[in-house]
């Protein structure tokens, strides 16, 4: 019988297998590569990386930048008296510097200004003191928060000037009257900020001072105060600066009626005088005692509170 040829691709394919079979019994070579030492690029600084230029470092200091303005405000003082050239009209700034150093000389602005101090503080203080009696009675009970919202309503936007007259018929001339004008402008605005800082403190923080069986004035002080003191805050900035200018305010009558007083009064004698340089003084020392007060005491306390606390960035 005759054997039946084999295929051309079998034969190939054998033989590719025996190829293949010596090849793999064959030592292997190991591959060698040529070493390449490649220098470290240095990139480009970007714009966050790179150091800031002097300007910069400089333009990041509030104080520096508030400092630059009022200097602008005072150059331009300067310029705008020098061109009116009426000394009784519009003082330039280097002639109300000269009076307001001859009256820190004198003693007379450092007076005027302790009076007017010590005023603010005694109304001030009341002011803060009848707020958180009225904010803790409100966040206490329902009756409480309606009366505290009722009263707001009505006397926040009375302006305490007009309270003057009444003022005078109550308490007659002197520093009593001054005072419950100032207790009516810090009261409001103190207890209107605290009242929506305690309103906005989440119920989780509520719930868990209660489980520490917390109530009423303990919860206020540890859990409602912590967690809404920059509204307060902002209360007491705001207070502060409605107490300050109502204080002047009263003063400039007060103080004409009583024959004494303190910055208000200083600075109507003098316009009566005709020493507008003097007023200016005093408005300008008005103005000082204002930036020292927002810039040191609250700055201050901002710093060792909200800041500290992670409240404000």
């Amino acid at each position: 019988m005759n054997a039946i040829p084999s295929h051309p691709s079998q034969h190939a394919s054998s033989s590719n297998t025996a190829g293949a079979a010596t090849a793999s019994n064959a030592p292997i070579e190991p591959v060698y590569r040529p070493e390449f030492v490649l220098e470290p690029v240095q990139a480009e600084l970007s714009s966050i990386q790179r150091p800031l230029s002097t300007f910069e470092t400089l333009y990041r200091l509030s104080w520096l930048r508030k400092t630059v303005i009022l200097c602008v405000l005072a150059i331009i003082w300067e310029i705008y008296g020098r061109w009116l050239d009426n000394a009784l009209l519009f003082p330039s700034f280097t002639d109300t510097v000269a009076a307001f150093a001859s009256g820190l000389t004198s003693g007379v602005l450092l007076l005027r200004a302790a009076v007017s101090l010590k005023t603010l503080l005694i109304g001030y203080g009341i002011g803060i003191a009848l707020a958180a009696v009225l904010t803790t009675v409100a966040i206490s009970s329902k009756i409480g928060n309606d009366l505290l919202e009722t009263l707001t309503a009505m006397f926040n936007p009375l302006p305490a000037i007009a309270l003057l007259p009444l003022a005078l018929i109550w308490f007659g001339l002197g520093n009593g009257s001054v005072i419950f004008v100032l207790v009516h402008s810090v009261l409001w605005a103190v207890a209107l900020n605290t009242h929506s800082g305690f309103r906005g403190v989440s119920k989780t923080l509520r719930m868990v001072g209660q489980n520490y069986g917390l109530k009423r004035f303990a919860l206020v002080q540890h859990v409602l105060i912590p967690a809404a003191f920059p509204s307060i805050l902002t209360g007491l900035k705001v207070g502060w600066a409605f107490a300050w200018r109502t204080l002047i305010a009263a003063e400039l009558v007060f103080g004409v009626s009583s024959g004494s007083g303190g910055l208000g009064w200083y600075i109507f004698e003098n316009r009566n005088s005709l020493e507008t340089a003097n007023v200016f003084a005093g408005l300008f020392f008005v103005i000082l005692i204002g930036l020292a007060v927002e810039n040191l005491l609250f700055a201050r306390i901002e710093k060792r509170t909200l800041h500290r606390w992670g409240m404000q960035h």
